[in-house]
Parts: structure tokens; sequence; C-alpha cells
């Protein structure tokens, strides 16, 4: 099962970053990491009727159609999803490359609340985008500073990749074939 990541954070030494390579080892089967940064800024004109879309935005949208399952790993920034991240769905809503896919929010913070707002912000577009919201492969980590090994840049807390392990197991379960 193909896997496609969505980072919120465009920054190297990102404590999300550092979640989100803990949760793509954890994944069984092939995954990659989609560039959202190199996105335009989202515009209806140039995705109209008729209209090309821009490259970064074709190579988006082929990737998502590619991938058995999503996986979004953001910050919050001001309560709220970060803006790179936002653009990104944003450009997904119309295509229908999402519709049905299962897909898991992993919101990471230094503080208590473990990005709260930024996660349930995202749910909320991802299934009014008719994304398969897999509520048991959601997670909030709190406090994430402290769980980070700065040599490796992985998460090295032993409760929190466990439970790492735990939504991606949920996720790879909603992404596995049917049989009817």
């Amino acid at each position: 099962m193909r896997l496609l990541a969505l980072s919120g954070s465009l920054r190297a030494r990102s404590s999300n970053g550092a979640v989100l390579r803990s949760a793509l080892g954890l994944w069984d089967g092939p995954a990659t990491t989609a560039d959202i940064g190199a996105l335009p800024h989202f515009n209806p004109d140039l995705d109209g009727e008729g209209a090309t879309p821009p490259a970064p935005v074709a190579a988006l949208r082929t990737a998502v159609a590619a991938a058995d399952a999503l996986l979004l790993v953001s910050p919050e920034y001001a309560h709220g999803v970060p803006g790179v991240l936002k653009n990104a769905l944003d450009w997904l809503v119309s295509s229908g490359e999402c519709v049905h896919k299962p897909v898991a929010v992993i919101t990471a913070s230094p503080f208590p609340t473990g990005g709260d707002h930024a996660n349930a912000q995202l749910r909320e577009t991802l299934r009014m985008m008719t994304g398969e919201v897999v509520t048991a492969a959601c997670r909030e980590i709190p406090a994430i500073g402290p769980k980070i090994d700065g040599a490796t840049e992985r998460v090295k807390d032993e409760a929190t990749l466990a439970d790492l392990a735990a939504a991606m197991a949920h996720l790879a379960t909603a992404a596995a074939p049917r049989t009817p």
C-alpha cells in the first residue's frame, strides 16, 4: 500500500517533520512526502474548466491519486492550520483525488494541547472533501520538544512511538483492499 504524506511545516528541522519521518518509518510499504512548498497560491482562475493546472498542482494531484492512504502531519499556527498545508488542500478540493481516500491527521505542538485546533480544522476540511478520516489513526501530540532526538531528527519517546505505530496500523487497516 502506497502512503503519501503532507507536512504542514516547511522548516528543515521541524519537530513535526521529525514526527512525519518517524511515522513513515513505521509504515509497511512505499511512502513518499509531497512537496507542497512548490505550489502556487490557490487561484480558481488557474484551475477553471478547460484550464491546465500549474505543474506542481498536477504533480500533487497525481501523487494523491496514486496513493492508497494519506498522512497529514502539521503544527498549529495561531490556533489554525498553517497556510502552506491549507493551500495544498485548496488545490485538491474540486479535483476529486481525496474522495474516499483513507487519511490520518497528526498534529504536534510544544504546548499541552497537541495542536488540537489545527487537528480539528484539518479533519473537518478533509471530511468536506469526502476523504475518509480514520479517527483511530489521528493523533494530537503534546509537549513534543523533549520527545525528539535532535541528532536523528526522529521521535525518541517510546510511548509516543508506540502511539504512532498504533496510528499507522489503523491507517493501514483502513487502506487495505477490501474483498467482496
